[in-house]
């Protein structure tokens, strides 16, 4: 039994090494795990207009270290305190416990995204400082045992997944900005 669950942490806090696209105009997925939503929505909180939201659910068995989505200066971080809801349901998003991050490119503007705990998943670890400079793909945090990460982006990107894609924090790439 004891081997059985030192396996399983071992499994589960498995950090690969990743390394993310060059090109500065990517954003990057934040989290391994599956897109299960795609919507226009308003953000009123950071980025302040009608953004595009990505989801994406992790499970039990995808690595939960979060990395940057792109490179930027944190000018936003708010833990919200909440419940412990299924993290792919969409009440989720309001009621669950969260970090808020938002972060500012000097040549694509602002970009947000929130850590979210899930029903197992009750413990966000999460590293940043408001006003500290980040890089694309840096280790920023992780969320334990199954759990959501949501992106919200400006309408001038490029998306380059659709709901059902399995993605790769630190690798996969979400969208491009566009001119």
């Amino acid at each position: 039994f004891f081997g059985f669950l030192f396996i399983f942490h071992f499994f589960f806090f498995r950090d690969p090494e990743r390394t993310p696209p060059a090109e500065n105009n990517l954003i990057i997925a934040p989290a391994d795990g599956k897109i299960i939503k795609i919507k226009k929505v308003r953000e009123d909180l950071y980025v302040k207009d009608e953004v595009q939201l990505v989801s994406i659910f992790m499970s039990v068995f995808n690595v939960h270290v979060n990395r940057i989505p792109i490179s930027g200066r944190v000018e936003l971080i708010k833990h919200k305190k909440g419940q412990f809801m299924a993290a792919w349901a969409d009440k989720a998003i309001e009621h669950n416990e969260q970090v808020i991050i938002g972060i500012h490119n000097d040549s694509y503007g602002k970009i947000l995204f929130v850590q979210i705990a899930g029903l197992i998943a009750r413990r966000i670890i999460c590293n940043l400082k408001e006003g500290e400079q980040v890089e694309k793909g840096k280790r920023f945090g992780l969320i334990k045992y199954g759990s959501r990460v949501d992106l919200y982006l400006p309408n001038h990107i490029l998306l380059k997944v659709k709901v059902g894609d399995a993605v790769k924090a630190g690798r996969s790439i979400i969208g491009e900005f566009i001119a």
